[in-house]
């Protein structure tokens, strides 16, 4: 049996890389700190997904699993030397606590004379989270070490497209265990990144260059949901699906993506019929009542979410590169400088820093964007708009 190593055992672990696993036939460990879910992994060997369907779910269930404890890296090193393929899923913020323990797995297999490669799928909401992850690790790394890593280990960019919000209260109660999640289920993956034979995954698909495929679901997918988000929050929804059934968030989501497909169509030359079809899907999954999706998961975090290389701000300046005004794109940004949740601390930072310092300020330290610039000066004046109560319908002309 072929062995699988997921680091990270929470909803895209379990819920989508998980299943791809499954599906092609590989035994699955996960490692995970957080040791109810790593005791029940153990315990049941299986666990259950449920897939929307229309108005109701099928249920899939992943057998052949068991649990690593996070916090033994004995016990991780040990499970690094035993897979054949691997991959994380812990959120960009995590993968600094992850480096050392991976580091002492890529110790064991060198120690052990293993020859084969292992291919490592880095499934984190970031550009570039494969060379971020690699210095991560290597500072961990001894000389000899390094070159066994450069030779022997491969990080794989994906692009992460299947939704997998929080599980529903009464599905989680049925099995902890339990994830609900959307029918799409592609793993598009950078094809040069392998070494070695690319392994056989069910829906994954090799691409190169990869670079479009990175830049469509940042600058569209997350771009277009958390500007989805943001606006809901401003108009009291609790829900993605409730938020994009109101028109006038539905409009200035679908003009934000035909920013972003314009920006994506000059830099990459992908045919904006392609890429408008791809908006007008995003719209209807949004739409997808079953997933549950909170306006508040969707929006966490601004202080990442806002940040330079990410979503807005980067979706704006591809923009501008090639001439194109992303108005509605700051419209998302400026709505997100007013997103606070109790409990979000991130956000609270950045909120509170728009309100008590200036949005420019914000702007400059949270989102990389020169005080003096016009794009300042344009998400300032909408931000001022949001705060006097200006209808969404009338932020734009």
């Amino acid at each position: 049996m072929k062995n699988a190593l997921m680091y990270g055992a929470g909803n895209i672990g379990r819920g989508f890389i998980g299943q791809l696993f499954h599906m092609s036939g590989y035994e699955i460990s996960f490692i995970d700190v957080n040791m109810t879910v790593i005791d029940k992994l153990n315990n049941d060997g299986q666990y259950p997904i449920y897939i929307t369907e229309g108005e109701g779910y099928s249920e899939y269930l992943v057998t052949g699993v068991h649990g690593v404890n996070g916090r033994d890296n004995e016990a991780i090193a040990e499970a690094m030397a035993a897979a054949d393929i691997m991959a994380t899923a812990v959120g960009v913020n995590i993968l600094k606590f992850i480096a050392a323990p991976f580091a002492g797995g890529v110790r064991r297999r060198m120690e052990k004379g293993i020859e084969a490669p292992l291919n490592v799928i880095i499934c984190e909401n970031m550009i570039e989270a494969d060379k971020y992850f690699a210095a991560l690790v290597k500072e961990n790394l001894n000389e000899a070490e390094r070159e066994y890593f450069d030779t022997h280990i491969a990080l794989v960019e994906p692009s992460i497209g299947r939704m997998v919000p929080a599980t529903p209260k009464e599905i989680a109660e049925k099995n902890p265990l339990a994830v609900c999640v959307e029918p799409y289920c592609e793993l598009p993956v950078d094809k040069n990144a392998f070494l070695g034979e690319i392994p056989d995954i069910k829906n994954m698909v090799p691409f190169a260059p990869f670079d479009f495929f990175i830049r469509r679901k940042l600058f569209m997918h997350n771009m277009s949901h958390a500007l989805t988000a943001y606006l809901g929050a401003l108009r009291g929804y609790t829900y993605i699906w409730e938020a994009i059934s109101d028109p006038d968030i539905k409009a200035l989501a679908e003009a934000a993506l035909a920013e972003a497909s314009r920006a994506l169509h000059l830099e990459y030359g992908v045919s904006m019929e392609e890429l408008k079809a791809f908006s007008d899907n995003l719209i209807e999954r949004f739409r997808n009542k079953l997933l549950g999706d909170t306006v508040e998961r969707v929006g966490k975090d601004t202080k990442r979410k806002l940040s330079e290389n990410d979503r807005f701000v980067g979706t704006a300046r591809l923009c501008e590169k090639h001439g194109i005004a992303p108005t509605t794109v700051l419209v998302g940004l400026s709505a997100g400088l007013h997103f606070a949740p109790e409990g979000d601390d991130a956000s609270i930072e950045v909120a509170g820093a728009a309100r008590s310092l200036g949005v420019r300020s914000a702007l400059s330290t949270y989102c990389g964007i020169s005080e003096d610039s016009e794009v300042a000066s344009a998400i300032e004046c909408l931000y001022k708009k949001i705060g006097a109560g200006t209808p969404i319908s009338e932020l734009i002309g």
